[in-house]
């Protein structure tokens, strides 16, 4: 299997239960609920990316044809040799479109705790230390526990409640990033507030200016 990967990067997680953790990203290319395209935008299930996931040509992206190929490129990404505390997260896009679990084997042999931020649409393949699955309103739903529910919010016809049923650890709410953001962030701190169990989460890596 050819891995096709957007960038892969050196920051601070900005979101979830992680946020402020150094990590390695690993942005897959492709999703099944947008193709990426602006044109396509409007008949997508998905309308709120704000990501760019197409082609392979970011910072450190490109085609690895082997687990460990992956596996070597994610490493050098680290800044130490060190193997203690080493983290990545696989994202997109969605992630689980590709990554499997020979890949997840082969970044456990070279130190890392493997992260997944998925949309919850594909099974995941064993070995993933922690799962954040982001729910998109409109697409079924196939993974019912994991780690973290993000959910981005509001989306027409979606309500927080139908997600508790569900199997997660945490419940996390977070505003939904566009031009109304500012409302948005206003209504999800509400929302929390009258429904404690759900924990506002912000993109905290774009108030810093980081990736």
């Amino acid at each position: 299997m050819t891995y096709l990967v957007k960038e892969i990067f050196y920051t601070l997680q900005g979101e979830g239960s992680h946020a402020g953790r150094p990590a390695v990203f690993c942005r897959f290319s492709r999703c099944n609920l947008w193709t990426g395209l602006e044109k396509d935008r409007h008949r997508a299930i998905c309308q709120f990316c704000d990501t760019d996931f197409v082609g392979t040509d970011g910072e450190g992206g490109g085609r690895f044809r082997t687990p460990d190929d992956l596996a070597q490129a994610i490493e050098q990404a680290w800044p130490s040799s060190s193997r203690e505390h080493r983290f990545v997260v696989c994202t997109g896009g969605e992630p689980l479109l590709q990554l499997d679990e020979a890949a997840i084997d082969a970044l456990h042999a070279r130190g890392f705790e493997v992260a997944v931020e998925t949309n919850g649409t594909r099974v995941p393949p064993r070995g993933i230390d922690w799962l954040c699955v982001s729910p998109k309103i409109g697409s079924e739903l196939v993974v019912t526990s994991g780690d973290e529910l993000k959910l981005v919010y509001p989306q027409l016809g979606g309500d927080p409640r139908q997600f508790e049923q569900l199997d997660f650890r945490y419940f996390r709410l977070q505003p939904m990033d566009n031009p109304d953001v500012e409302a948005n962030t206003r209504a999800t701190v509400e929302y929390c507030m009258k429904n404690p169990r759900w924990i506002l989460s912000l993109q905290t890596h774009k108030y810093l200016g980081i990736q």
